[in-house]
């Protein structure tokens, strides 16, 4: 029989919190990328950053006290976020502000702790995990569109971290949809699951006895996920909506390919689990606005393969990555 590992041999481990505008998500991985623990998610004081501060120290005290071997803790929050520096300059579903929450965590928690923006921190979580190519964008579909981009096998976050803010492209400049940013124009307000809910509420009351209508039992309430059931359930009407979403999305992700030639588009949020449904479409949108279509090899467009955990795994990821080069260069020095 084997010996059984020493404790410096056993795999480090970080926690992973992805900090959402109603919900934080949250578990645990080692250094092999192998996820120990998931927990359900909690509800996320958006209004209160002190309460999202004890919510999450609440969560990381009890991670911690059932898994030994922690090192690091790494944040996907959703908004604008300062690289390295972990603040968040500004977030869409909530109150946060200028908040230094990289400094807050690591002074309630002691571990030395990443914060990123989640779109980001997905992006990483697949780049290393799932979907992976050297070039390659993250596009995710939810309550908003956010994204992230790895080129030439690292993570792009421009200067000071708030780069790759895809849901905020410039698609229909004179539309007549104005984003939650204050703009006309964002693909975001055109391609979110809000999107998808509206242009259902639209075609409910246009046929108030068709299923969308009947599953939501008023036009007004229609949302992303009754039209996703809808198309599920082969309602063409439905399947119209995502259709539109999928055009809006594929002009976008267009875009992205124009700009970056990357090799590979991988689509997560909630929305994107209506499958193909949503994904054939868009696929169409992009061939069609993508520049030399016919003198190019154009990237797949795949389906996220780890759903919505993606998130805070890619923040455990990122976090264990700061911790190796700590040590790393804490070895150099002690070397020299």
């Amino acid at each position: 029989m084997g010996s059984s590992p020493t404790p410096d041999e056993r795999p480090v481990r970080s926690i992973g919190l992805d900090v959402g505008g109603t919900k934080i998500a949250a578990g645990v991985v080692d250094d092999r990328g192998h996820v120990i623990e998931r927990v359900r998610q909690v509800p996320c004081p958006a209004d209160d950053p002190e309460a999202v501060l004890r919510t999450v120290s609440r969560i990381v005290d009890r991670l911690r006290d059932r898994h030994r071997g922690v090192v690091s803790l790494g944040v996907g929050a959703a908004g604008l976020v300062s690289w390295p520096e972990g603040r968040i300059r500004t977030a869409p579903n909530n109150a946060y502000r200028d908040l230094p929450f990289r400094r807050m965590l690591e002074e309630s928690t002691g571990l030395p702790t990443v914060v990123d923006n989640d779109a980001n921190a997905a992006c990483w979580a697949e780049y290393r995990l799932g979907n992976s190519a050297s070039y390659m964008a993250f596009v995710t579909v939810g309550t908003g569109v956010g994204g992230g981009l790895v080129l030439d096998d690292r993570l792009f976050r421009g200067r000071t971290g708030i780069g790759t803010e895809l849901g905020h492209m410039i698609v229909d400049p004179h539309g007549g949809t104005r984003c939650g940013c204050g703009t006309i124009g964002c693909l975001e307000p055109l391609a979110s699951g809000p999107a998808l809910g509206r242009y259902g509420s639209a075609a409910a009351a246009a046929d108030p006895t068709g299923l969308l209508a009947t599953l939501a039992g008023d036009p007004s309430g229609v949302t992303g996920e009754t039209v996703s059931a809808a198309a599920r359930s082969g309602d063409p009407t439905a399947r119209a909506q995502l259709a539109l979403l999928g055009h809006w999305l594929g002009i976008g992700i267009a875009t992205l390919v124009n700009l970056f030639d990357v090799e590979l588009v991988v689509i997560g949020g909630g929305v994107a689990d209506a499958g193909d449904t949503l994904l054939a479409p868009t696929r169409r949108s992009f061939e069609s606005y993508v520049t030399a279509r016919g003198h190019r090899e154009l990237p797949p467009i795949r389906p996220s393969l780890l759903g919505p955990g993606a998130g805070w795994i890619g923040a455990a990821l990122l976090a264990l990555d700061a911790y190796e080069e700590s040590a790393l260069r804490g070895s150099r020095a002690a070397l020299n």
